[in-house]
């Protein structure tokens, strides 16, 4: 009984991981977008903060 309630919960656990990392695979994926976007959209003058204008403050 207990080798099985063990295996349940492996395979439970197995499911909850693979889940929340397909949705970080996603999430991951958006953010990497928005980063190319921003370096491609960013704008023509650098507003004195160097020679390249950033889209983010970091």
């Amino acid at each position: 009984m207990v080798p099985l309630l063990v295996v349940l919960l492996l395979a439970l656990l197995l499911f909850g991981a693979g889940f929340a990392l397909q949705i970080l695979w996603w999430v991951a994926l958006v953010v990497l977008v928005l980063w190319l976007v921003g370096f491609v959209a960013r704008p023509a003058a650098g507003g004195g903060r160097g020679r390249r204008g950033r889209w983010y403050r970091w």
